[in-house]
């Protein structure tokens, strides 16, 4: 069923969702209708529980009380698998594909037809033909998911969903890892699957998106529905003042140019192989002055990772210089993270979980990780743990972290909060460079806001900060300056008054243009 007709049905009715974790109302009283063959939009901050209302739905977590109707039909779902068998299929942000497999191995993993392998290859290959001629999927089904690109995996990702009978598909955060011309290609599939009569929700923190694809769209603050309209209805500024309750400024401030500072940072032919002796950084030449800040854009995967870890002295590189606080260092005799940090270099790693915090430590124990000889902290070799704690205090009234609770555990707080928090620490030794890995990955509207207000801010005092970001809105909106990175080597350099979202996206997938700035 496609076209209008489809619309009158509805595909999710969800009734007074109730869904707590010991005192905090995740859900309260929750109320979602989603007419089948429409694009619906879940936006909401950090914490507003629109991915516990999503996993209620699909069987991760059972409500308190409520009801769900699938297709008009009262639905128990108890698990994925009763999810699945109502139709509903879940695309996780974090891909759920085995790299050893085969793009087709994936699929049948758990759904294979036939108990002889060689007739179900042969019926898989030809179900997923014909999804692929019908919905413009194409992935090369031979090839290992380790050697598909980022673009490839995702669409799999939704093929498998389809070839186990989705008719309706929860989309957490899709095109947090796609270039604009990926997300352009999956906003086009997901078109196509919306006239063929599936139901798609979309769990997103881009608010531009929703307006581009979505038919309706609801807006979710501390566990309940707090508005929702036709997207016709609709604007980018008025969604976000729904999320948080209040204006918010995202975008890129007009600010009179300013002379930047001198060198403070110089890495030179910077190589790095990995174990497997396969290159990650190609001959990387960047400078870093005071008083900018520096983008780096491109798809994840491509070297940025290995450029943070590079300076900040996690990664020995087999070739390359680097010039740091009066010091000259090389491969073979690198700088040592504690000596960065001794020079004044601060890192926000990319994954705050697995390297910027201890998930099991309580806050002011994560608040002072890497600091915690400093002598405000120790005194001949014993530590201070109530001038931690106060510091930490002071930390999470400086930065607004939520809750004020020091003796919290790091893992309670939410994605925002915690970044929050590691931010808090690296920011508070005013440090003459700063570099920042996916600064905002995962964090809402209100979050995002303060945190470019802080990076502005170091910047504005003289420090130099890289910041690396899969997000072109958060480039353009932040940089000075914006290196491309494709294949571990530069495939661009451009002043922010050269940048588009296009330009950029073209230099992301390889177009080199050279350097122009």
């Amino acid at each position: 069923m496609s076209g209008p007709a489809a619309h009158a049905a509805i595909a999710v009715r969800m009734t007074g969702i109730h869904k707590r974790f010991g005192a905090v109302a995740a859900n309260a009283d929750v109320n979602l209708s989603v007419p089948s063959g429409t694009v619906h939009g879940i936006v909401g901050e950090n914490g507003a529980g629109k991915s516990t209302l999503m996993s209620v739905l699909y069987g991760f977590y059972q409500a308190d009380s409520g009801s769900i109707e699938v297709f008009g039909t009262p639905a128990l779902i108890r698990n994925a698998d009763d999810a699945i068998a109502h139709g509903i299929g879940m695309v996780h942000q974090h891909f759920m594909l085995v790299d050893t497999l085969s793009a087709l191995e994936n699929v049948m993993l758990g759904a294979e037809p036939h108990w002889l392998l060689k007739r179900a290859d042969a019926q898989v290959r030809s179900r997923l033909s014909a999804l692929m001629q019908t919905t413009g999927l194409h992935v090369s089904l031979d090839t290992l998911v380790a050697d598909l690109p980022v673009g490839d995996r995702q669409r799999l990702e939704i093929l498998k969903a389809l070839y186990r009978g989705a008719k309706i598909l929860i989309l957490d955060e899709p095109t947090a890892v796609l270039t604009p011309q990926e997300t352009e290609q999956l906003f086009d599939v997901l078109r196509v699957l919306r006239s063929q009569g599936t139901t798609v929700l979309l769990i997103t923190h881009k608010l531009k998106e929703v307006m581009r694809l979505c038919d309706r769209v609801t807006v979710m603050r501390a566990g309940r529905v707090v508005h929702e309209l036709p997207i016709a209805e609709a604007s980018c500024e008025g969604l976000a003042e729904a999320m948080v309750g209040r204006k918010v400024q995202t975008g890129r401030i007009d600010e009179e140019a300013k002379p930047v500072g001198e060198v403070l940072l110089q890495a030179t032919h910077i190589v790095v192989r990995d174990a497997l002796n396969v290159l990650r950084l190609r001959g990387l030449n960047l400078s870093l002055r005071g008083g900018e800040i520096v983008g780096v854009a491109g798809v994840s995967g491509n070297g940025q990772s290995e450029l943070l870890d590079v300076l900040s002295g996690l990664l020995q590189p087999t070739e390359g210089t680097l010039q740091f606080g009066g010091k000259r260092f090389e491969a073979g005799a690198w700088i040592e993270p504690h000596t960065a940090r001794n020079l004044g270099l601060a890192h926000v790693p990319e994954d705050r979980h697995a390297r910027a915090m201890v998930m099991d430590f309580v806050a002011w124990e994560s608040a002072v990780l890497g600091y915690e000889g400093l002598p405000e902290y120790c005194a001949r070799g014993w530590m201070n743990h109530t001038a931690m704690r106060q510091a930490t205090a002071d930390m999470m009234e400086r930065f607004d972290v939520r809750p004020r609770a020091p003796e919290l555990r790091s893992r309670s707080f939410s994605g925002g909060n915690q970044q929050k928090l590691v931010l808090a620490r690296e920011l508070g030794q005013l440090p003459k460079v700063l570099l920042v890995g996916q600064p905002t990955r995962g964090v809402d509207i209100g979050a995002i806001e303060f945190i470019y207000g802080q990076l502005r801010a170091m910047r504005d005092a003289g420090c130099a900060v890289l910041v690396v970001s899969s997000e072109l809105d958060e480039i353009l909106a932040l940089a000075n300056r914006v290196i491309v990175m494709n294949q571990g080597r530069v495939t661009g350099e451009l002043a922010i008054e050269n940048c588009t979202e296009a330009s950029l996206g073209l230099l992301m997938v390889g177009d080199a243009v050279g350097e122009a700035a």
